[in-house]
């Protein structure tokens, strides 16, 4: 509308660089970029990039990958879950259950 307040932007003016989905993406993107690295993956997350959608959140966009490459981070996945590593939605590690058998000897 012409007398809303724009804040000095306007749709000519926007800019992802002034969307905190953009840095949030961004960030998560680099994070899994660097473990991928780690995991020896980096060449196979070929579409692997940060992005924004029509809304203005952010999104990480991991592209097509092969069975094989699938199938690794599948093994990558259950091999970390079973080591008892756990996050919640908000990024804070869960402390990992303890078993009856490992009660005793903490």
């Amino acid at each position: 509308m012409p007398h809303e307040p724009t804040d000095g932007h306007d749709a000519a003016t926007w800019s992802p660089l002034d969307s905190e989905g953009w840095y949030a993406a961004r960030n998560a993107t680099t994070a899994l970029r660097d473990a991928l690295v780690r995991a020896g993956l980096e060449k196979d997350f070929p579409y692997l990039r940060a992005d924004l959608n029509a809304f203005g959140h952010g999104l990480v966009e991991l592209g097509r990958v092969s069975p094989d490459t699938a199938e690794r981070l599948a093994e990558l996945l259950r091999l970390a879950l079973a080591s008892g590593f756990r996050r919640d939605r908000d990024g804070n590690q869960i402390a990992p259950a303890i078993s009856e058998e490992h009660k005793g000897r903490i």
